[in-house]
């Protein structure tokens, strides 16, 4: 589930943190020796300038331009404000610029928005889109209907195999019925759940034909995860923060359950669908 932040990149993290920084001295009435406000947005047109002709080096220099740029805005304001009680909202942004400065390129936990410093690096595997920052996000549905029975986020971009149990359990709480078997993608191999039949997709050792029909039929969650993104907001999540992000799942499969129930009540008087969004 992506979260509505910018594709980050240093320079532009960089440019993003001097710009509050300042703006955070100004409303604390702090005078800084020097903004770099100017210095700042030409060395990130220049940067990209550099990057998009292939000049690799030049992009660099000045990308290292805007870390130092970066630096000395930080030192500065810690000297003004030393002795100083800032607050709570300024002393965590300062926090996210500093880790923002000291992080570099191979550490986990990265901060990628200083809006969003939560958001986590999911890796797609996709050559269209290799990366996703967000968070995941854990959905079951009924095996005929497609009725979403749990949708939740989930934070620190866990194994999806560790995931299932608590997502069946999750299903049975909000069905009030007990789940035997179930159709799960090859994310989830590797899963720990005990006294349920789950069929992995792509096994096929010990199948019936019954069973292959069943596995072919788990494909079907595909166009509901689909509709979701594109007539839902699971495409891209607008709410602040943690809560946000589990907020906005929930509504995603309520409405998405809305949807089906519409359109299931309109086809009983109409051959057609008369709605389509």
């Amino acid at each position: 589930m992506p979260k509505a932040i910018a594709f980050p990149t240093d320079a532009k993290l960089y440019f993003k943190s001097i710009q509050a920084l300042v703006k955070m001295a100004d409303s604390s009435q702090i005078t800084l020796r020097q903004t770099y406000k100017k210095l700042a947005k030409t060395a990130l047109c220049m940067r990209a300038r550099y990057a998009h002709a292939r000049q690799l080096k030049r992009a660099k220099r000045e990308e290292k331009r805007l870390h130092n740029y970066l630096g000395r805005l930080i030192r500065d304001f810690e000297r003004k404000t030393e002795g100083q009680t800032l607050e709570t909202e300024s002393s965590y942004l300062l926090e996210i610029i500093k880790r923002i400065y000291a992080q570099q390129r191979n550490d986990s936990r990265k901060v990628y928005s200083l809006h969003e410093p939560y958001v986590e690096c999911i890796a797609k595997g996709k050559v269209e889109k290799k990366y996703e920052f967000g968070c995941k996000a854990s959905l079951v549905i009924t095996h005929q209907e497609g009725l979403a029975l749990d949708l939740r986020a989930i934070h620190g971009n866990p194994y999806d195999g560790h995931t299932l149990e608590e997502a069946i359990k999750n299903a049975q709480n909000n069905s009030g019925k007990n789940i035997e078997v179930a159709f799960v993608d090859k994310g989830y191999r590797g899963h720990t759940v005990k006294g349920k039949t789950i069929f992995i997709s792509g096994q096929r050792k010990g199948l019936t034909q019954w069973i292959k029909s069943q596995l072919k039929r788990r494909q079907a969650i595909e166009p509901h995860i689909g509709h979701m993104k594109n007539d839902g907001k699971l495409g891209r999540n607008y709410l602040k923060g943690s809560w946000g992000d589990r907020y906005n799942a929930i509504l995603c499969g309520i409405g998405h359950n809305m949807r089906l129930i519409y359109n299931w009540l309109v086809a009983q008087n109409s051959p057609k669908r008369l709605y389509s969004g």
